[in-house]
């Protein structure tokens, strides 16, 4: 599933090219018809992201709020921005650096990026099974697999946003660190939990729950109630870190203070890029302590035994 700095980016490629213009909006597949026939030729007013969700504002106070969920992503082709794929011999992993000038290609956004064959037309023709496409002079934008497009009024959207927890890249001020560290400190559940509920806090998903955790040596499976004040701020500080970083180059990258070796490793493989993560069975990068995954709240953790004691 995309975690938070994969949506913001989403928004960002929505602010460069489609803000300020009139957009032609339909539904290939045709499950979204009504909805695209709402938004049909009105001008895009603003993109904006919220944790896993985004919020596309159009002309009539009407918004196009889209959830990717576990499948969800974006096609984005024409003239956009895309961030070059760094790759080696060994290992093809594709990661991106920051995005660069517009071109004409086609790129796609969800969990991971992707440039993609560059279009020999535009616009070109829809691939699959595209819920809505968004489509200017210039660049078009294909929407697949979402668990959630809806057309929302201003109070639904604003209903939608009451029930999330605060959102570091939107505001990492005290009184979101506030809201952040009282709704760890009021729950008697696994911090490993309340790091997954998006009410609790915005964005953070399977992989950047178990490096934080690891980051600071916290147990995941300590109660809420037990976190103390200290160690939710260093959460919260750390995760607006990671997001902010996420959002910039567009990867997740979780280890600090890498060689230069390392970190052009890290660039092109995904496997070295984390501590902990879909590290199980083996050794601790620290202590050398096997990785342990287990299921929790229906997804896998993964933490180290010795460090987070």
């Amino acid at each position: 599933m995309p975690e938070g700095h994969s949506v913001h980016r989403i928004a960002n490629q929505f602010t460069r090219h489609f803000v300020g213009k009139r957009c032609e909006v339909s539904s290939p597949q045709g499950r979204f018809a009504a909805g695209a026939a709402q938004l049909d030729g009105k001008r895009m007013i603003a993109a904006r992201a919220v944790a896993k969700q985004m919020f596309l504002e159009f002309e009539g106070d009407l918004f196009l709020r889209v959830h990717l969920g576990l499948y969800g992503a974006w096609d984005f082709a024409g003239m956009i921005s895309t961030a070059e794929a760094l790759s080696d011999d060994d290992d093809r992993e594709e990661s991106l650096s920051s995005i660069g000038a517009p071109r004409l290609a086609r790129y796609r956004m969800a969990e991971q990026e992707k440039v993609e064959d560059p279009i020999e037309s535009f616009p070109p023709d829809p691939v699959g099974q595209v819920r809505v496409r968004i489509l200017t002079g210039d660049t078009v934008a294909d929407l697949r697999g979402p668990t959630a497009c809806v057309v929302e009024t201003p109070a639904e959207v604003q209903r939608a946003l009451d029930k999330l927890g605060p959102d570091p890249m939107n505001d990492d001020g005290p009184e979101a660190e506030k809201t952040f560290v009282d709704n760890v400190r009021k729950r008697n559940v696994a911090i490993g939990q309340l790091l997954m509920d998006q009410s609790v806090v915005a964005g953070i998903g399977n992989i950047y729950r178990a490096e934080l955790l690891f980051r600071q040596r916290i147990d995941p499976y300590k109660p809420g109630k037990k976190i103390t004040v200290k160690q939710a701020k260093a959460l919260w500080a750390d995760w607006s870190k990671l997001l902010h970083d996420g959002v910039r180059d567009g990867l997740m990258m979780t280890m600090d203070d890498l060689s230069e070796a390392d970190h052009k490793k890290a660039l092109r493989s995904r496997k070295d890029r984390h501590w902990v993560y879909h590290r199980q069975g083996e050794p601790c990068r620290v202590c050398g302590t096997e990785i342990r995954m287990a299921d929790m709240a229906g997804r896998k953790l993964y933490w180290c035994p010795k460090d987070q004691k």
